[in-house]
């Protein structure tokens, strides 16, 4: 739905020797990027950052038993980062994230339906390889 970012517009995190380095154009990102190519590694080092950030909340498949809804729907002021979205979020959480104006969205997946978004807010996982360090941007797919 192309609203601007409401929490950030840049995420840079370090883990040994890996870095994360994302700009942020609009309020929902979805992540995709085939298997293997680090999307899982990157909500890992994301999940990390948001240990020291308070605006930062992580869910994965693992949270499928939790009321990880509710607390989405109760937020204000949050940065989200779901990983294997297209599995964890049905079409009223779908729904939900596309109109929400008060929170953050970074979206992990394969499947961006229903989320209504444009493809400018659909981007590719890219990494490349930097005097030993495997920095992980965001490209976007055509």
């Amino acid at each position: 739905m192309k609203i601007k970012p409401v929490i950030t517009d840049q995420i840079q995190t370090k883990h040994t020797s890996f870095e994360v380095n994302f700009r942020l154009e609009y309020n929902i990102t979805f992540i995709s990027g085939d298997s293997g190519t680090g999307k899982s590694a990157v909500y890992s080092f994301l999940e990390e950052l948001a240990a020291e950030r308070k605006d930062f909340r992580c869910f994965n498949y693992l949270d499928k038993t939790k009321n990880y809804k509710n607390t989405i729907k109760k937020s204000k002021g949050k940065l989200f980062v779901i990983d294997n979205a297209d599995l964890l979020l049905d079409d009223t959480m779908r729904s939900y994230i596309a109109f929400d104006g008060q929170n953050q969205y970074i979206l992990i997946g394969r499947n961006p339906t229903g989320l209504q978004l444009t493809q400018d807010e659909i981007y590719e996982l890219r990494s490349a390889s930097v005097e030993g360090k495997t920095i992980f941007t965001l490209g976007k797919v055509f």
